[in-house]
């Protein structure tokens, strides 16, 4: 799988718009996108950083200009047309995809398998912070810290973690909330850290031996039992029907009530955070033929429903990890 990395600077205000094109030009292409921000000159050297923001397909830099040096200064783009941007433009990005092979559609396995492992799993990269930075420190508190009160920690309280990692929590928990493992408020209070939710959802868990929790969607909801390793209640409702949708998880066996109830995957087209972009599509339904008076409903959400087995795998494989050593 291709890896496409943008290299920024602290601060530059076209990293975020960078990733968001490289994702927008994508369009469903299988690739893993990371954000790295370069602190100095000889940081710039070794990875091939010719500006900030710089993006290298593989380590290689198709917008580079002959005879470019390696900087931390800012980067301009120009267009086919002439104009000038902080960012390359989504023709630039697809066009530069396809000179360096990209297959032009995800990896086969269908349509409902693929999206929705890219849907909750950020393109295959997962929703497991990395340790630097302080990020998975951070990540790992906010997320232990919901499963034993059911809030979200104050930045107050990550500080001393932060501070390890030479930053302050609020630096932390934006750089975690550009990466989309978490979501914050206009005063940046944590919103929400997947799979937890510090507002009210359809969906409420209750965890054996912790407290009871909001889940941002279906699918982070089943992700909370193999997550914490803990027997859980998982209780919502059929957004058609308002029927009752209950899981009860106890020692890795999931029982679903009604037995015929499905999880419908989808995700509205754009770029975006997982928040915003599908996880209100994300539902318990009684039964495949609600599921399928939703989608009817809904023809701007392309998806479908899933099994209970195929729903449970997709929740372990994007939250299991979250809060391995």
């Amino acid at each position: 799988m291709m890896r496409i990395t943008v290299l920024t600077v602290p601060g530059c205000p076209n990293a975020v718009p960078a990733v968001e094109r490289v994702t927008a030009a994508l369009a469903g292409r299988a690739a893993e996108v990371e954000l790295v921000e370069v602190r100095d000159q000889a940081q710039a050297t070794a990875l091939g950083m010719n500006g900030s923001p710089t993006v290298l397909l593989d380590g290689a830099d198709p917008f580079a200009l002959p005879g470019a040096e390696p900087s931390v200064s800012c980067r301009l783009y120009r267009d086919a047309d002439g104009t000038v941007s902080g960012t390359p433009s989504e023709a630039a990005l697809r066009a530069a995809f396809d000179g360096a092979g990209l297959p032009q559609t995800a990896a086969p396995g269908g349509c409902c398998d693929t999206a929705a492992l890219d849907i909750i799993g950020r393109g295959g990269r997962g929703r497991r912070a990395p340790a630097e930075r302080g990020l998975g420190a951070v990540h790992q508190a906010v997320l232990r810290h919901f499963a034993a009160v059911g809030t979200a920690p104050e930045p107050g309280v990550l500080e001393p973690l932060a501070a390890e990692a030479g930053r302050t929590a609020r630096e932390v928990l934006e750089e975690l909330a550009r990466e989309d493992f978490l979501t914050l408020d206009e005063h940046g209070r944590i919103r929400a850290a997947y799979p937890f939710s510090a507002v009210a959802t359809r969906h409420r868990v209750r965890i054996h031996g912790g407290a009871e929790v909001w889940s941002i969607c279906a699918i982070d909801a089943l992700g909370i039992p193999p997550m914490l390793g803990r027997d859980a209640v998982i209780t919502s409702t059929d957004p058609v029907t308002s029927e009752p949708v209950i899981v009860t998880a106890t020692r890795g066996v999931l029982r679903w009530e009604p037995s015929g109830a499905v999880v419908f995957v989808g995700s509205r087209p754009g770029s975006g955070p997982a928040a915003t972009i599908c996880c209100d599509t994300l539902n318990f339904f009684a039964s495949h033929e609600s599921a399928a008076i939703w989608a009817d409903e809904h023809p701007d959400v392309p998806g479908s429903a899933v099994n209970h087995t195929r729903a449970e795998e997709i929740a372990a494989q994007s939250f299991g990890p979250l809060l391995e050593n």
